[in-house]
């Protein structure tokens, strides 16, 4: 079993790249000083990490893992030029990455003729939006759990399966930064469960639908947000 698992240099990814290979899988990383280095706000790092990870897989990927993003304030009382500039920024990163490295892998599945499946890491921000800084970040994420949705009706006859986990506050770089910024007992009193979670946590999350979840769950989002947001 060979996985393509994106941003796991740190946080969640990490956590995901130890969790999978502690089962027996063979990770391809991205971002690590063993990895493949990709800066995916360039629109042609998608395909050259793509390449790069056949190659060193000798030519068959099982599973890709969309694990990469960036959480950056983006208010909305900016010069019109610099904030339509980091939209696209987070855009192109965290949802058109993700949306090309998903389209390579369902076609070198279907011309293999055989099965894979796909876990995407969005964010509970789908649901419930985040702050009024993060409209992209939210819209991205957004946009990721609709991906999934329709890969998962869309090839689910092929075989090619598909999953969205929406973690809520992660202790990840991003999540300490956020809660330092927005005061953190505050954010706490809004997780029923007291703490924010704990990259292990989601990491375990996607080990499950990387390598044993049913079948018949393609098209399941998951959520691992303490209680913050429950649908």
């Amino acid at each position: 079993m060979t996985i393509l698992l994106t941003g796991s240099s740190r946080g969640i990814g990490a956590a995901t790249f130890h969790a999978l290979t502690q089962a027996g899988a063979t990770v391809v990383g991205h971002g690590t000083a063993s990895g493949i280095p990709a800066d995916f706000a360039d629109p042609a790092a998608p395909r050259a990490l793509w390449d790069a990870a056949i190659e060193r897989a000798g030519g068959t990927i099982d599973v890709l893992v969309n694990n990469a993003g960036i959480f950056e304030a983006n208010p909305i009382d900016r010069d019109d030029g610099d904030w339509l500039a980091d939209w696209d920024r987070t855009m192109q990163v965290n949802l058109t990455a993700s949306a090309a490295l998903c389209r390579f892998a369902v076609l070198h599945w279907q011309r293999r003729g055989v099965g894979g499946r796909i876990v995407n890491i969005a964010s509970r921000a789908a649901y419930r939006g985040d702050s009024p800084a993060h409209w992209h970040y939210a819209a991205s994420k957004a946009g990721m759990v609709a991906m999934t949705k329709t890969i998962a009706r869309g090839y689910a006859r092929e075989n090619i399966l598909a999953f969205a986990i929406c973690p809520g506050f992660t202790m990840t770089g991003m999540a300490e930064d956020y809660l330092a910024s927005r005061g953190g007992d505050k954010l706490l009193a809004d997780i029923p469960l007291g703490k924010v979670a704990d990259p292990a946590e989601v990491a375990s999350v996607a080990r499950y639908c990387a390598l044993d979840a049913p079948a018949s769950m393609t098209g399941a989002v998951i959520d691992v947000n303490g209680a913050s947001y429950v649908r």
